[in-house]
């Protein structure tokens, strides 16, 4: 398999580096948070979810556990999957949701949790 070439990407309201590729017709902003401490998951989640507003974007979040205050939050908002890595840390992909996508409260960064 040929690696995916990833470009960084300025992303508004991140505080760490967010990356940009492609497979297939679907677009790829992804983040790592696993070395960060509560509230940057959450506000880098956010940031990044801002980005997906068709079925073909989809976010690519890396953290050292699974960040259930943020998943409370937006979960019924997005299509969520999670894959746990080899070296502990979780991978969630966050997919488009007709109809909910749209409803989530992105601007509410705060932590409870």
């Amino acid at each position: 398999m040929s690696e995916i070439a990833k470009k960084e990407i300025e992303v508004e309201g991140a505080t760490v580096p967010f990356y940009e590729y492609s497979i297939g017709e679907t677009q790829y902003y992804e983040f790592d948070t696993s070395k960060c401490g509560p509230p940057e998951p959450m506000v880098n989640a956010m940031a990044g979810l801002k980005l997906i507003d068709a079925p073909n974007k989809k976010v690519v979040m890396i953290n050292h556990k699974k960040p259930m205050g943020l998943l409370d939050k937006i979960g019924e908002n997005y299509e969520i999957e999670t894959e746990k890595l080899d070296d502990g840390r979780v991978k969630l992909i966050f997919s488009y949701k007709e109809g909910a996508s749209e409803k989530a409260n992105l601007d509410d960064a705060s932590c409870h949790g």
